[in-house]
């Protein structure tokens, strides 16, 4: 029997990053997994999955799906893992996961442990690691309930390939009318990264002094070649200086890049909660004694202003 059931998640035709870290995550439980995707019709990479994990890649289609239908999602989703006797149901913790994984937890009568760390197969359970006390502990728990409905935080399933294919099925499937229709999905604008991705983030807080001074952050991320995007602290964005869904924190987003530049942040708890995991994290601030520096693997004590455009240009020289 196969164990796990993989939810993906695709944008427009297109399969998103992250379905690949729920994928090679759900390998850990062992005995096979299935992934699992709503969508109107094709969805461009959905056919390298067997690459990362998938034994199959089940497509769920009806033109209901063309936009995020949280409701019909919930439906097709909840009905597939009941006729496939899965253990486990796993989505990414991104904004659709966490908006869909509670859906369906409810019509399988089941809790959900989401933003999870870790997770193995343990006899009979299902045993998940997850952040708490705002990234300050770790708390292991026992998941019994048959399916397990499980979210994943991203960035930190690295992606694993394998010499493998993923068997291909397509399925209709018929949903109740929906309550709620996405007329309009707005996407950030070309080339901009989701904080929640990125593999590398450089966020900024209240020492950048106005808005207009992001421009030395906006940068910083360009010099990285278009793999970093840029953050923003709450005090930023409750301020109007930046979007919220720049915001990274305990009421923003939670990220886990391989590289965290905090600057002219303070390091309350709050956004500590939500950054915490990172593999490595920089920071710079004129305070040398700013809460930060006790969470920090490198730090700077300085004017930002004097010492972000260095590194941006020594960052240039390592890109060419």
């Amino acid at each position: 029997m196969t164990l796990a059931l993989a939810v993906l998640e695709q944008r427009d035709g297109v399969l998103r990053k992250i379905s690949h870290e729920v994928v090679t995550g759900s390998q850990r439980l062992g005995r096979g997994v299935d992934a699992v995707l709503c969508a109107a019709g094709p969805v461009q990479g959905a056919d390298q999955l067997g690459k990362f994990g998938a034994d199959r890649v089940i497509t769920l289609t009806n033109p209901a799906f063309a936009k995020y239908a949280p409701e019909a999602c919930a439906q097709a989703i909840a009905e597939r893992a009941k006729q496939g006797g899965y253990r486990a149901v796993l989505f990414a913790a991104s904004a659709t996961g966490k908006d869909l994984a509670p859906r369906v937890a409810a019509k399988l009568g089941v809790g959900v442990a989401a933003d999870i760390t870790d997770l193995a197969a343990l006899g009979d359970a299902i045993t998940v690691t997850r952040p708490v006390y705002a990234g300050k502990a770790l708390l292991k728990v026992k998941v019994a309930s048959q399916p397990a409905v499980l979210s994943l935080r991203p960035n930190v399933f690295t992606p694993v390939e394998r010499p493998k294919a993923g068997t291909p099925e397509t399925a209709a499937v018929t949903v109740a009318p929906c309550r709620v229709v996405v007329r309009e999905v707005k996407a950030a604008a070309a080339g901009t990264l989701d904080v929640a991705e990125a593999q590398i983030i450089i966020s900024g807080g209240r020492g950048l002094k106005e808005p207009a001074n992001f421009k030395v952050l906006e940068e910083l991320a360009q010099a990285f070649g278009g793999k970093a995007a840029v953050g923003a602290s709450r005090a930023v964005v409750d301020a109007g200086w930046r979007a919220h869904a720049d915001q990274v924190g305990q009421t923003g987003k939670t990220v886990s890049p391989s590289l965290y530049i905090a600057v002219g942040i303070s390091g309350a708890i709050q956004h500590l909660a939500g950054m915490r995991t990172s593999k490595v994290i920089v920071a710079i601030n004129k305070d040398k004694d700013a809460p930060i520096f006790k969470v920090a693997d490198y730090g700077v004590v300085g004017d930002l202003f004097e010492i972000v455009p260095r590194l941006t240009e020594e960052i240039r020289k390592l890109h060419g």
